[in-house]
């Protein structure tokens, strides 16, 4: 098992294939994709060494991200090829949707097991400032094929901004009433460039929290491999709700995930300084050994937190450089 100094254990893996997205959503691609030079995105024989060695170092969850990662043609092809890895027990994906309808029953067939979608407004004109496309309704169809395709978890994230769906909470508890959707709201994070929007628009998590608890929801007792997400159930609705906030106490303490961008770097926090390259070791199956120990050996490094109570948020400028 992956073990850094800290006595955390290491099962979940945030997979990017991609840095390309279709979309422009305001807190993370305001100006859309731009392609910049360098090496490309890792071939598919690349994530399969890769996945496999996290795989036999006792991986077992492993969330494709991107940019966004349906955009890639063998996006099909790297589900199959990740499900197919012993040791892989959870596949998951986080997605814009905008192919989801359509490809919905043929991605849970090659072998993915559990989907987010990324909604931060059901109201049509507040989804398309924040996003740049006029696209909810077919979003929402897709949600609607995944449950239909019985997906094991199908859920919705929304990064909360203020002045703009802060005040939603209604709509989005409307939506979960009889869905059995999980409902996250993630707490808007600093970066190295987003200080302006960061100002204007963060809102803290316990806005959101504060207002479950008093309408009677509860928290739910935390799964083996979950995410970062506080999750509140309530009994008289289908769907759960779950919270990431990066700036309450300890959230650190429970991390299990590590990251690996697209260009094949391994990034121990979302807000380190910078990745370590694994592309040398991905080049043949003779290498996997020597992968493995790099691993082992790199995890020792781990910070025990970040810190972004310290207004460090590390050298990454865009979530979608390393799959957020």
């Amino acid at each position: 098992m992956l073990q850094d100094a800290h006595g955390r254990s290491f099962e979940y893996l945030r997979l990017s294939i991609t840095e390309v997205c279709n979309f422009s959503c305001s807190y993370c691609l305001p100006d859309g994709y731009r392609k910049k030079p360098g090496p490309g995105f890792m071939r598919l024989d690349e994530i399969a060494r890769l996945a496999r060695a996290f795989a036999e170092l006792g991986t077992w969850k492993i969330r494709i991200t991107g940019g966004e990662p349906s955009v890639r043609r063998d996006f099909t092809q790297v589900i199959e090829t990740l499900a197919a890895i012993a040791g892989v027990r959870r596949l998951a994906t986080t997605t814009n949707g905008y192919r989801l309808k359509e490809n919905a029953q043929s991605w849970h067939k090659a072998g993915l097991q559990a989907i987010n979608v990324s909604v931060d407004s059901f109201k049509p004109n507040i989804f398309h400032k924040v996003t740049g496309h006029d696209r909810l309704d077919e979003v929402k169809a897709g949600i609607d094929a995944c449950l239909e395709a019985n997906y094991e978890a199908v859920k919705v994230n929304a990064v909360l901004l203020k002045g703009i769906n802060d005040n939603d909470l209604g709509s989005f508890l409307d939506y979960v009433k009889n869905r059995p959707v999980g409902m996250r709201f993630i707490e808007l994070m600093r970066t190295g460039d987003n200080a302006a929007y960061f100002n204007r628009y963060h809102v803290p998590a316990t806005v959101v929290s504060e207002a479950l608890e008093r309408e009677g929801w509860v928290r739910k007792t935390r799964e083996p491999g979950a995410g970062p997400a506080v999750d509140y159930v309530h009994g008289d609705y289908a769907g759960s709700i779950g919270l990431i906030a990066p700036y309450s106490k300890d959230f650190c303490k429970s991390c299990n995930r590590l990251r690996v961008s697209a260009l094949g770097k391994l990034h121990l926090c979302l807000f380190t300084e910078f990745g370590m390259n694994l592309r040398p070791l991905l080049q043949a199956d003779e290498q996997l050994d020597e992968l493995k120990t790099f691993l082992g050996r790199s995890l020792q490094s781990k910070a025990v937190s970040h810190f972004l109570d310290d207004g460090i948020t590390g050298g990454n400028h865009r979530f979608a450089d390393i799959g957020g």
